[in-house]
């Protein structure tokens, strides 16, 4: 019988060869969470009143949008029907499915000796699977392959069962057929994990040595920290060492997640926990980090984790500029729970003082825009998304380049973009189109693979700043919604780019600046001119509007002036008079436009800004 919530037992030291370390990995939207909340229920760590669907997603736009952004950890009681009175202790991770949340994923892999990999049986598998499914086997991982939704009338398990063996190389019937939303085959689910994940390897006796695998910051307690016992043991109340930075702490509080917070005297071999030790920054818990004791402690760490590097950058500006200092505490307070959130101070002539942000993808900055919105009340703009350029003068010096005001002026020898390896999938009948709109990117084909007579994995190289406007966007349109994508950065190539400046009466804006290809720069000049021009209230004279790259103007539209009539009080009288009237009104029109100067409302800049970034950011994505 699984345990119920009255009587879940304080955690106490499990014999490793109880513990079975796993987390779900799949496409977005593919039953994660659901599967999640079913575990829940049947090992009875939940009651049936609290029970709430994507239990474990903590953050109201994850349960808006139906998406998981952060992983979360839990520790299940589970007694196998094969050894009914032995009870199991499972660490279940649920890991996001966003190909801009992979970082959550690999570190969640990192804490596992297994994992379930999850697969729509109507939608079959898609491009984060496959990404995610070779994460797993780098990390040499217990692979069990499941079917998910098999009581949709859609569902066509046995095809996608094939598939699915094919591609780990097991046998068709070894797949698991369940429905997460019913409970058919959970439990079969949990049994298999109990039978084939093997039980964590660890020597009890030697140094402490812990991971962290994830931290979060709480506002009452300080920063909360993940770990995953390797070697050893953490006890309450010990002081602890880390490895990467040499900070030492007391650890004033250590335990389980049974889904809620459960304190424990200490943690041993092959266990996952949380530990407490007053910390408020979240910095100094790196992801990623070995955690040991202070005195006899290991000498050794464990494999960390790549950083995660911001992929594409954007300024956020406060649309009243007295907010500047509260966006600053904002970020502040939202990197606490986003480790990869990476931010500078900047200032725009057009916009004020705001700040530079790194991303790890649009559906990322999606999400953060929402959060400063939503939780800390503040209006923003941002300005449309762009990557990191290295930009090589011809004296040999090399500019780093995250927006386009930092593009240096005089002559360049070479710029060079980031470039991603983009796998997609799709019905063979996509075929054509598809390879019309990556060529149309300046796209090169690395390969093509059927994985069934009517599916196949597309393999592109293609540069980053071509995905993250409206790549997404056109590939969903030209295969009617089927086609599914992941990318992921292989380095960088030389490209012929130009930055795109826009003129207002002869002055610079910086916020239109763009970097763009030359093939594209004039149609980008003259798309946005021609939007200007329509946002931009007529002046007492006239003004030019222009795209340039450098010196030369690749396209212009004029604003004309509002002209009074002059002439309105001439009823009749000879015609010198009234051309001595329109030639002065004449020289004061040109007297103005040498002092004027253009206002452009903070209206213009939300409308261009907003439509540039919509031509291609998609809400729901991959």
């Amino acid at each position: 019988m699984p345990a119920t919530p009255n009587n879940v037992p304080k955690p106490s030291r499990t014999d490793p060869a109880l513990i079975r370390n796993f987390c779900i990995i799949a496409h977005i939207d593919h039953g994660k969470s659901t599967l999640a909340d079913r575990m829940l229920q049947l090992t009875g760590v939940v009651e049936q009143r609290q029970m709430r669907a994507q239990y474990l997603d903590r953050m109201d736009i994850e349960r808006e949008r139906g998406i998981t952004i952060k992983s979360q950890a839990v520790r299940l009681p589970w007694a196998p029907t094969h050894a009914p009175g032995n009870t199991h202790i499972l660490n279940m991770i649920d890991t996001p499915g966003h190909v801009d949340f992979t970082y959550e994923v690999s570190r969640s892999l990192a804490a596992c000796e297994g994992t379930i990999l999850l697969v729509d049986a109507a939608q079959g598998i898609e491009a984060q699977t496959l990404a995610n499914l070779y994460l797993a086997m780098e990390n040499d991982l217990t692979i069990i392959p499941v079917l998910n939704k098999i009581d949709l009338p859609a569902a066509q398990p046995e095809k996608f069962a094939d598939e699915l063996a094919h591609l780990i190389g097991c046998d068709p019937g070894d797949v698991l057929k369940v429905s997460a939303k019913t409970g058919l085959g959970v439990e079969a689910l949990l049994d298999k994990v109990v039978a084939e994940v093997p039980a964590p390897v660890g020597v009890e006796d030697a140094p402490a040595r812990a991971m962290i695998f994830d931290s979060v910051y709480d506002s009452y307690r300080g920063v909360v920290t993940y770990v995953r016992v390797i070697d050893g043991q953490l006890n309450k109340r010990e002081r602890i060492r880390m490895m990467s930075t040499n900070a030492t702490h007391e650890l004033l509080e250590i335990g389980t997640n049974s889904p809620e917070m459960l304190a424990a005297d200490g943690l041993g071999v092959g266990e996952v926990g949380y530990i407490i030790t007053g910390v408020k920054d979240v910095r100094q818990s790196k992801v990623g980090d070995t955690i040991t004791s202070l005195h006899k402690g290991a000498v050794e760490a464990l494999g960390g984790y790549k950083e995660p590097k911001p992929m594409v950058f954007s300024g956020l500006y406060p649309l009243d500029g007295s907010d500047y200092p509260e966006l600053r505490d904002a970020l502040d307070k939202l990197q606490l729970n986003d480790a990869a959130l990476v931010y500078e101070p900047e200032t725009s002539a057009a916009l004020g003082f705001g700040f530079r942000v790194g991303f790890l993808g649009l559906l990322h900055l999606d999400v953060i825009r929402e959060r400063l919105e939503r939780e800390f009340g503040l209006d923003l703009i941002a300005t449309a998304p762009n990557v990191v350029y290295r930009v090589l003068m011809e004296d040999g010096t090399e500019h780093t380049v995250t927006n386009p005001s930092e593009f240096p002026e005089g002559k360049i020898s070479e710029v060079y973009e980031p470039v991603v390896r983009a796998t997609i999938l799709a019905p063979s009948e996509f075929i054509g189109s598809i390879m019309e709109l990556c060529q149309s990117r300046r796209g090169t084909l690395l390969g093509m693979d059927y994985l069934s007579e009517d599916r196949v994995e597309i393999r592109y190289t293609l540069p980053l700043a071509e995905i993250v406007f409206d790549f997404f966007d056109q590939l969903k349109s030209k295969t009617r919604g089927y086609a599914s994508l992941d990318y992921e950065p292989t380095g960088e190539q030389t490209s012929s780019l130009v930055k795109v400046d826009i003129l207002l009466h002869g002055d610079k804006v910086d916020a239109f600046s763009a970097i763009t290809h030359k093939d594209q720069a004039y149609a980008y000049g003259v798309r946005l001119v021609a939007k200007l021009r329509e946002l931009i209230p007529r002046q007492a004279f006239e003004v030019p509007i222009q795209a340039a790259i450098g010196s030369r103007v690749i396209a212009r539209e004029t604003i004309r002036a509002i002209r009074k009539d002059v002439l309105a009080k001439c009823y009749g009288g000879d015609i010198s008079r009234k051309r001595k009237l329109l030639e002065k009104q004449k020289e004061g029109k040109k007297r103005m436009k040498m002092v004027g100067s253009v206002e452009v409302p903070q209206e213009a800049f939300i409308a261009v800004l907003s439509s540039e970034e919509n031509a291609g950011s998609g809400k729901g994505k991959k």
